[in-house]
Formats: structure tokens, C-alpha cells, sequence
């Protein structure tokens, strides 16, 4: 924004300049014509001037026209609508830090953040990128945006081969309309045309090129594009409008309570000796304090709280419809993504309930809910996959 501004500057400080210089030859020229030039001789100098001025004005507009040619050229593949040129263009972007954060899996992250307040991550910078005294400052605020990559975002190989050609679904369920589908740009989904996200989290502390954070929504591992400071003057907007389908009663979200086995303490301890070291909490008591913050809100996929006990086999489509069955098939499509993502294991005992998996810190939080919606959490034990992107 600043270019065509800078060149119109430089060029009136050099109208200035040559104007100057030109008079001051000019009455130099005068002064010594009185003595040591005659009339016709100063004339003939005042006119050597007075064309030297007019080349060098332009010289300058020469080089102004050269200038705004330029800039046009480079506006011109954004001023169209055309969908090839579009294609076209790039922009060079690249993480310049990495989250490590308490959430190993996406299942079990947040939908959105400062929604537990325990959940912490930290940002570590690049230092062959970001210099240390960027974050300088940071610290004098309470929150920061953070604009970052959805990483675990399954289509990311086909937009990475020809991201202008590949597909995303216009339309996404939301947990709010049970089901029903809205348009992905009027919600928060993960799945888009450029997979970017945009969070908000309480600055902790800054130490050098780690930035401290609670109250996050994000995975293990998610790239970070770029960090804002959060103004709540501009940023807080007082009268916003949002639909009636985000009104819903929370407790729709919610979990009625949330227990813990008698053998949770023990299991706990005995994995604490071996990950305490590195974990973002300062003791057992605090990470079971996280586990409470994260389950208090149901974080099962919505086939999974349509059909909680429905053991795996289950085949009762005799007198479905075919509407029904594509429901019903796009429901076990989000279902088996859920399991994938360590939401939970259907038993194949038709009797047994379900047990689910959360994953914290690398560590495997085993845990049920009734049908009352009350959380018996089991046990914790170190996981049966490892997770390389925490550290």
C-alpha cells in the first residue's frame, strides 16, 4: 500500500530538489553576469539551465509511467473473475511455527476454543525463519489469534496435486442441528477449500521463541501460518447476529457428570513416572482436572450418540427406505472416521456398553457414558499407537 505513495513522494522531493538547484544557479548566474558575464552570455547560460530542468522532469516521469506500468501488471491477474487466472496465482506461505498440544488425536479437540480452560499448548517458533525479537510485546496481551493449517484433514493429498481442480463438500452436518446440513462457509468445519483455521487462546507466557497457551481448540503438530494480537476494541463486536440453530440449549453438547473409577487413580500414577517429565502439567491431579474439562462436553460424533450401544454387525436395514439408507450410510461413513480418529470402539457384545478413547499427551484415557449421559472414566494407559508428532 505503500508504493504508489512512496514513488509520488520521491518524485515531489525530486521536482523539489531540481527546482531549487536550478534557481539557485539561476541567481548564482545573475550575481556574476553584474561582474564577469556579459548580458548575452548569461542569457545563454540561464537556458543550458532551464533545458537541463526540463530533461531531468522528464526523466522523472519516465520513470513514473515505468513504475505504474509495473504495478498494473502485477494487479492485473487479481483484477478478473476468471477462474484461470485464479489458477494461476500463488502466494508464498509457510508455517513458521509448530503447535505441540495436549490434544493427540483430533477427536477429543474442542470444537471451539477457550471452551476448557485447561487445555494448553505451547508455540514453538522457527529460528531460521522468526527472529526472537518478533515476539517481543506479545506478552502484553491477554489472547492471540492464531491462523493455522487443518494438518489432519484427509483430502490434503489431492489439494496439494492440483488444489483449483479438487473437491469439498459445499454443505457439512453440525452437532448443534443434529444432522442437519448447512453450508461450510456458514460454519466452523475443518473440511474446506483452503483448509486454514482461525482460533483465539489466553497468552500464558512468552519465553524467547516458545509461546505459552490455554484454552486451545488445536491438534499435536498443527503447522501455524501466522499469530495476531487479540484488540478487544475492534475484535469484541457488541450486537452480533448469529442463526437460531446456535441458540440451542448447551446441555444438548454437554455431559451430566463425569466419575472416575476407583482404579484411575493408580493407573494414572503409574503412567505419570513415565510421561510426567514432559507434560504440560505440573502434577496428576491437574491432568485428571484436564480430563474432566474435556469430557464434561460430549465429544462423540453424532452417529455415535444417535446409536451408543449398537454393537458392530448390526445389519437392521429390512424395512428402511432408500432415503433412509443413505442416511443411515453416511452415518456409518462418519462413524468409522470417529473409531479411525480414536473416538471409541463399538463391543461386539450386544450387551456390553461402549468404551471410548480419548487421547491426551499421548496417553490413552479409557472412558463410558450411559444413557443418562454420565461419564465413568476408567482408567488411563499408554496407547497401543504412538503419537511422533508429540514432544
Amino acid at each position: 500500500m505503500g508504493g504508489p505513495k512512496s514513488g509520488w513522494l520521491a518524485l515531489a522531493a525530486a521536482l523539489a530538489v531540481a527546482s531549487l538547484s536550478a534557481s539557485a544557479a539561476i541567481s548564482l548566474y545573475f550575481r556574476k553576469s553584474k561582474s564577469n558575464l556579459s548580458n548575452e552570455e548569461a542569457a545563454k547560460k540561464i537556458q543550458q539551465l532551464e533545458t537541463s530542468l526540463k530533461n531531468a522532469l522528464k526523466k522523472c516521469a519516465a520513470e513514473r509511467q515505468g513504475r505504474i506500468r509495473a504495478q498494473k501488471a502485477l494487479r492485473e491477474p487479481l483484477s478478473g473473475s476468471n477462474a484461470e487466472k485464479l489458477e494461476s496465482i500463488s502466494y508464498p506461505m509457510a508455517p513458521i511455527a509448530i503447535v505441540h498440544s495436549c490434544f493427540s488425536t483430533r477427536n477429543g479437540t474442542p470444537r471451539q476454543p477457550l471452551l476448557v480452560p485447561l487445555a494448553r499448548a505451547t508455540l514453538v517458533f522457527d529460528s531460521t525463519r522468526i527472529p526472537q525479537a518478533s515476539l517481543e510485546g506479545l506478552e502484553g496481551y491477554s489472547h492471540c489469534w492464531i491462523l493455522y493449517v487443518f494438518h489432519l484433514n484427509t483430502n490434503l493429498d489431492k489439494l496439494r496435486k492440483r488444489a483449483s481442480h479438487s473437491t469439498f463438500k459445499a454443505k457439512v452436518r453440525v452437532p448443534r442441528l443434529e444432522g442437519e446440513k448447512v453450508g461450510v462457509f456458514a460454519t466452523r468445519s475443518p473440511h474446506r477449500a483452503c483448509p486454514i483455521g482461525l482460533t483465539v487462546a489466553k497468552v500464558e507466557a512468552v519465553h524467547g521463541r516458545t509461546v505459552h497457551l490455554s484454552g486451545v481448540d488445536l491438534v499435536d503438530g498443527s503447522p501455524v501460518l501466522d499469530i495476531k494480537p487479540y484488540l478487544p476494541y475492534c475484535d469484541s463486536v457488541q450486537g452480533a447476529k448469529t442463526p437460531d440453530w446456535l441458540k440451542v440449549d448447551e446441555n444438548l453438547l454437554g455431559v451430566a457428570s463425569v466419575n472416575f473409577s476407583d482404579d484411575f487413580p493408580s493407573s494414572l500414577a503409574d503412567c505419570w513416572l513415565l510421561v510426567g517429565e514432559k507434560s504440560l502439567y505440573s502434577s496428576p491431579e491437574e491432568y485428571r482436572d484436564l480430563i474432566k474439562q474435556v469430557l464434561s462436553w460430549d465429544i462423540r460424533s453424532l452417529a455415535q450418540r444417535n446409536r451408543p450401544h449398537q454393537p458392530i454387525g448390526y445389519t437392521g436395514f429390512a424395512n428402511l427406505t432408500e432415503d433412509a439408507l443413505t442416511a443411515e450410510n453416511c452415518q456409518e461413513e462418519e462413524e468409522e472416521e470417529a473409531i479411525e480418529n480414536g473416538a471409541g470402539e463399538l463391543d461386539s457384545s450386544p450387551t456390553s456398553s461402549v468404551l471410548y478413547h480419548l487421547f491426551l499427551e499421548g496417553l490413552d484415557v479409557s472412558y463410558r457414558i450411559d444413557s443418562n449421559a454420565d461419564v465413568l472414566v476408567e482408567k488411563v494407559s499408554l496407547p497401543s499407537v504412538s503419537f511422533t508428532s508429540y514432544g
